[in-house]
Formats: C-alpha cells, structure tokens, sequence
C-alpha cells in the first residue's frame, strides 16, 4: 500500500506549493523576502525600521462562510476574509501587520482550489501590507467530508512601545464614528446560512437583496480591511495628542461585545442606530429571517466594521483622514458616563431602523 492509496497524494501537496510561490513572493515587503519552502519564515524588525517594537499577534478563521464558498464553488475570496479577520484585530492596537501564516486543511487535496484560496490570501496581505512567509497544507482524509476544508490564519505586527492603542485615555464626551463595513464580513453566517435552507433558496440564483449578482457571490463579498486606512488616521495629531483613541473591530457580538473591549471602567457607548444606512442584505435578513433588532446588532456588524474612538476637537480631521484613504465615514454616538455595567453599549433608534 502506499500513502496516496490511503487518500494522502504528497504529489498534489508538492503541485499545490509550487503554485503558489510567485503569489507569496507578490506579498513581499522591508523585513521578509515571502519566499516559501524553508521550515520556518524569517522577518527582520531592523530592516523593517523598528527601535523599541512589540509584538502583537492574532489568530481567526473564517467559519462557515466556507460552507458557502464550498456550496457555490467560489474560492477566491475566503482567502481575503481570513487575513482581513486577523489584521483589524491587530491595527486596533496600533500595530502594523507584518507577516502571516495560513493553514489550510482538506479532506482530499484540489490543486485549482487551493490555488484559489491562497491568490485571495496573498490579496488580502497584499490589502494589509504584510508579507505571506509561510503555512501549512494537511490533507486529511476522513477527517473532512468530500469537499469541505478549513482555513486558519496567523498574523504577527509590531508597534512602538509607546504607540500602543489601549483606550486608557478615552474619556466622557468623546466621538464614536463608525467605518463602513463591505456587508457581512465573515461572522454570522451560521445564522445566514439557517435562513437561507428555511427560505429554500439556492446559491446560484439571483440574491433577493442585489438581484445583479447570485446569492452567493453577494454572501461571500470579502471583508473589508482597514489596516492602512487605520495607520494612517493614527498619524493625526494635534497639540501633541493623538485623534484616535480607540479602535474596536467589529465582528462576533456586534456592537454590544466589541465596543466595552476598549471603553475604560465607569464609561458607556451611546449610539444613534439611524445615523448610518444599513445594507440591503442585512435588512433582508431581519425582515426574512425574522431575527429581531437587538438579535442583529449582537449578531453583525449591521454596515459598521471598524468603531473610532475619537477626541471631539479633533474629531473632524480624523474623519477627513479616514476618507482621504478610502473610507466612508459616519458620526454614530459618543461615549458617557456610566455607573452600572461597565462598557455599556445603548443602541437608541433601532425600531426605526429595522423592517417590522
């Protein structure tokens, strides 16, 4: 017997990691060649201009969302998700995403697909500005059902010591804006997924929400990264102090989770939910799913992506930043204070903001 009779074919393996060299190599960057095939990816923090980093490092995948690339037979851009859900999660502390490293896992190997899933890898680190030094490719049969895989990803930064972005100094009175989101990004999607088999609906037909693309191509719109848009919004200063105080990466929990992460003790979020226009797929999901207001901003991130804390008095410069790289910007609340439950989130206008 050999291995590739027990469903394992190391020939695949090889094709897979050839394929994808020149695509790690496009992510190249000071501090990492991205060349692959050495058993570990070196990064130099003196070549990439450091004088007293931290490291910062985050870990995600892209949950079931994959069930719908799998579905549909769309694989290019579950790779840009799952980069995207590891470097917001590292610019909110001020750091530059450096390097990244993926895993991808399958129950028996497809050469075309994992290409795919790695081009929009190397997209989204392209997006980020962080090298792809590395990753692993397991095929395991048995383990994953014909056709499934799994994705994982790894993302290390780096941030000046005394650069870090930790929310201590964010004080009553200050400005929420809110950063668009593209539309789902990669969280809920069990939730998505559940209404879409009670409603009947097939991916390939045309999304009831945006009648130009199928359904699946409009669930599977990639996440949004803000990394060099974020970057560069830190660098507004005035008077010595800088804009931006906080940053909160909206995913999993929505605004009501995400938010008290990086609101001081004694402070709480008020927000005004008719202050941004919600996207079409997510009013299609309230009205269809039935899933009521408070159910969908725990749930989604409802067209805000990335939350910014911001100083009132320099609240309008940061906003013009954040435009200047891209952004569409929107005033959502401000912060209070608050003597119950610390980080409070107070949504006002929900009712008028969902279908009934």
């Amino acid at each position: 017997m050999s291995y590739k009779d027990a469903g394992v074919d190391i020939d695949a393996g090889n094709a897979l990691v050839e394929a994808i060299k020149p695509l790690a190599r496009s992510t190249a960057r000071s501090g990492a060649d991205a060349g692959l095939g050495g058993f570990g990816g070196f990064f130099d923090l003196k070549a990439a201009g450091y004088r007293d980093p931290l490291l910062v490092a985050a870990n995600d995948g892209v949950g079931t969302k994959l069930k719908i690339a799998i579905a549909a037979d769309r694989h290019d851009s579950v790779g840009i998700d799952l980069v995207a859900m590891c470097v917001n999660d590292l610019v909110v502390q001020g750091a530059e995403p450096l390097f990244f490293l993926d895993y991808y896992a399958t129950g028996q190997l497809k050469v075309a697909a994992g290409t795919a899933v790695v081009e929009g890898i190397a997209e989204g680190c392209r997006q980020a500005g962080c090298a792809l030094i590395g990753g692993e490719t397991a095929e395991m049969p048995g383990l994953y059902a014909a056709g499934d895989y799994d994705l994982a990803g790894f993302a290390v930064g780096a941030v000046e010591r005394d650069r870090v972005l930790t929310g201590a100094d964010v004080t009553a009175g200050d400005v929420v804006l809110g950063l668009a989101s593209s539309g789902l990004h990669s969280n809920g999607f069990s939730l998505v997924r559940r209404v879409v088999e009670t409603l009947g609906l097939d991916y390939a037909q045309p999304a009831p929400f945006a009648p130009e693309k199928t359904l699946g191509e409009a669930l599977l719109t990639p996440t949004r990264i803000y990394v060099r848009s974020c970057l560069a919004a830190l660098e507004t200063v005035e008077d010595g102090q800088r804009g931006v105080k906080a940053l909160a990466h909206i995913t999993g929990g929505g605004f009501l989770e995400n938010l008290p992460r990086v609101i001081p003790e004694g402070l709480g979020v008020v927000l005004d939910g008719v202050t941004w226009p919600v996207p079409e797929v997510f009013r299609w999901l309230a009205e269809f799913g039935g899933i009521a207001p408070q159910e969908m901003v725990r749930t989604f991130n409802c067209g805000v992506g990335m939350a910014v804390v911001v100083s009132p008095g320099q609240a309008e410069a940061v906003r013009t930043a954040f435009e200047a790289a891209g952004e569409t910007v929107f005033a959502i609340g401000h912060i209070t204070a608050h003597h119950g439950e610390s980080g409070q989130v107070t949504i006002r206008g929900l009712e008028a903001t969902w279908p009934q």
